[in-house]
């Protein structure tokens, strides 16, 4: 089999093993900077093994492939695959040395070619923003504030839809450049007010990815900045939503005391607010009320919830959209979740997360986020085995087992996980199908949470 990994190395003329080692040392050194691992830059490759690559006999492992994902944009296991048609290039006119207009033509370029030219567009575009914010140096213009504001809701907008990896570095980069110029001293008192509010989303939102890269310390304390800068911006909903943060870390870090501690603060600081941040709250509140098998409060909570709902007026969080928006099929996520944890068995529960599932299937739905729709999976798997349904689990979370390595993130990892535990205490923990299942299972989460496409 012709790997992509060869096609590519083909294309460039690499082939020679000087060559590539000169580029893969390259590679390496970009990477290193990039996500601050100095180990990286003497990363090194034999030539016997780099035959072996070539030709399929072996794979790259650990930092190599991280280091080859790297070089030639794409994850690693696209590159380990066998090369499709279309990325074998043909040979035309490269021996003769000559190009028609349809060699240089952008729609006639390789998939690799035009993620190199889209990287390189990408790179000159921060380049002039890093200008455009210097030549403003001796105050925070209109243009600095609004790049800021732009990439904020930019990233907010993918946030839940793409692995955390595609976004990380633009949104330490936001960051950084936020607490420059919150540190220069040059903004005036409303721009002050501005940058601050732009922190605490930014950091919210690296709380979550430190969450989703399973992390809850990082998560945490980068939830606790967020939460001083929307003090210092005055602004009551982000207060509040920093809560509902900070609840949905310690849950999912099996700490639902806390969780249902700092739900209930945010639900002291959002008295008189009207938008879904409320509702989020009140659900936070109900779910991890369900891990402390609390039916009491899960049943109050979500009454409330669902009145809440029925009052909710768009806010500025929720033009941001993202995590900063709680739609009402998350909302009857959480609720399906709180019934499981509870161990409710009934087939209307089950009815209820089929009907969620479905909902999150569309990728269209402007509320579809792929971690939702995992965790709706898992949530009708659990349903599924409580009413005995051994195979219609298996069906329902197998799916969840299937995610690439950089969509698995701890709370998929942490879903899945109670179905392995559910099975394990089942009547039928001794069925083939419950066996297969746990293996499955057990070498999923064997694996760090969601390794970044490098």
């Amino acid at each position: 089999m012709a790997t992509l990994l060869r096609s590519l190395i083909d294309e460039r003329g690499w082939k020679d093993y000087r060559t590539f080692i000169d580029q893969y040392h390259q590679a390496a050194q970009s990477l290193a900077a990039k996500v601050r691992d100095s180990s990286l830059t003497t990363h090194t490759v034999s030539d016997r093994t780099y035959e072996r690559w070539y030709s399929g006999r072996v794979t790259p492992q650990n930092d190599a492939r991280r280091i080859l994902a790297h070089l030639f944009m794409r994850p690693i296991h696209e590159l380990l695959s066998e090369a499709p048609a279309e990325e074998r290039l043909p040979m035309r006119n490269r021996s003769s040395g000559q190009f028609s207009l349809s060699d240089i033509d952008v729609g006639a370029a390789s998939g690799a070619e035009q993620q190199k030219m889209g990287r390189d567009a990408a790179m000159a575009a921060r380049r002039a923003i890093e200008f455009a914010m210097g030549a403003e140096r001796n105050q925070v213009g209109p243009e600095t504030l609004s790049h800021l504001q732009d990439e904020v809701g930019r990233i907010a907008k993918i946030h839940l839809r793409v692995p955390v990896g595609t976004i990380l570095d633009d949104l330490t980069y936001v960051q950084d450049a936020t607490f420059r110029l919150l540190e220069s001293g040059r903004a005036k008192p409303s721009q002050t007010r501005d940058l601050y509010l732009l922190a605490a989303f930014q950091s919210g939102m690296l709380a979550k990815a430190s969450h989703d890269l399973g992390d809850p310390q990082s998560a945490m304390m980068q939830a606790r900045t967020a939460s001083v800068c929307a003090e210092q911006a005055e602004h009551q909903a982000m207060r509040a939503w920093v809560r509902g943060l900070q609840s949905a870390i310690s849950y999912w870090a099996n700490r639902p005391e806390d969780a249902v501690r700092y739900a209930r603060q945010g639900i002291e600081t959002s008295h008189g607010l009207g938008g879904t941040v409320i509702v989020w709250l009140a659900s936070q509140e109900a779910r991890a009320a369900a891990l402390l098998g609390d039916a009491e409060t899960v049943r109050a909570a979500n009454h409330r919830a669902d009145e809440l709902r029925q009052h909710t007026r768009p806010d500025d969080l929720d033009s941001i959209g993202g995590n900063f928006h709680f739609p009402e099929i998350r909302q009857t996520f959480f609720g399906i979740e709180a019934s499981v944890l509870l161990g409710e068995s009934d087939t209307s529960l089950v009815r209820r997360a089929e009907s969620a599932v479905q909902e999150l299937s569309d990728t269209n739905n402007p509320h579809w986020a792929f971690a939702a729709k995992a965790g709706c999976q898992s949530n009708l798997a659990l349903a599924r085995l409580y009413t005995g349904d051994l195979e219609g689990a298996a069906e329902a979370v197998r799916p969840v087992l299937d995610l690439p390595p950089n969509h698995r993130n701890a709370g998929i990892i942490g879903s899945v996980q109670r179905v392995w535990s559910s099975l394990h205490g089942s009547p039928s923990r001794t069925a083939a199908t419950a066996r297969d299942l746990c293996e499955e299972i057990s070498v999923f989460s064997r694996h760090r949470p969601l390794p970044l496409p490098r």
